[in-house]
């Protein structure tokens, strides 16, 4: 909701992905691809792709990463293409990232995006951030307000957790908890995340 959450966010999230040591990466729902500009700065990621269904947000990526240079060196490249359908160009990642996308996604088709993401792309860390609808009232929203035109739906903390946990669950990986924000001791932090790591048989 403000600049500096913003900026927090995409921090978190950089720190996560170097601190994982992960050196591919795949932004799924990378808009703009102010996040990928991020990573882009870290010599140690080799490879670095943005998943959009938007072509106008892929072009603003484009110009932002400098693809000409970057995409005849293989190191970025961007597809138009929704995250919930299997494709092999998706696989073999070390870390993919949901930042504030999930909320976009159909309900019904959540199922989807856990086979793809979890079961078939299966990368070493998933981290996934979301609105906390509980925090809504002290963005000074009217109940059922949703922060996006554009959000199907804002998940409490308990509800974020328990889809969390499932997938996790269902698919061999461990989650772990976090929150983005100022806190409140009773609403939580504007920005919850998950941050899911597989385990190895």
């Amino acid at each position: 909701m403000t600049t500096d959450l913003h900026a927090e966010r995409t921090q978190t999230v950089v720190d996560i992905v170097i601190s994982s040591r992960a050196e591919s990466v795949i932004d799924l729902g990378c808009g703009s691809g102010e996040l990928l500009a991020h990573l882009a700065r870290e010599d140690r990621i080799k490879r670095l792709v943005g998943v959009d269904i938007s072509m106008q947000a892929l072009s603003e990526a484009c110009e932002l990463l400098g693809c000409d240079s970057n995409m005849r060196n293989g190191r970025i490249s961007l597809f138009e293409m929704p995250f919930t359908r299997p494709d092999d160009r998706l696989t073999g990642f070390d870390a993919a990232l949901m930042v504030e996308t999930i909320e976009h996604v159909p309900p019904n088709e959540l199922s989807l995006l856990e086979r793809t993401v979890f079961s078939l792309m299966r990368p070493g860390i998933v981290v996934i951030t979301t609105p906390n609808q509980e925090y809504n009232v002290l963005h000074g929203m009217r109940p059922g307000a949703k922060r996006h035109p554009g959000h199907f739906f804002e998940w409490t903390r308990a509800r974020f957790s328990a889809w969390a946990g499932g997938v996790a669950r269902r698919n061999g990986y461990s989650v772990i908890f976090g929150d983005i924000g100022v806190a409140d001791p009773l609403l939580g932090s504007s920005t919850q995340m998950a941050i899911f790591s597989v385990q190895n048989a």
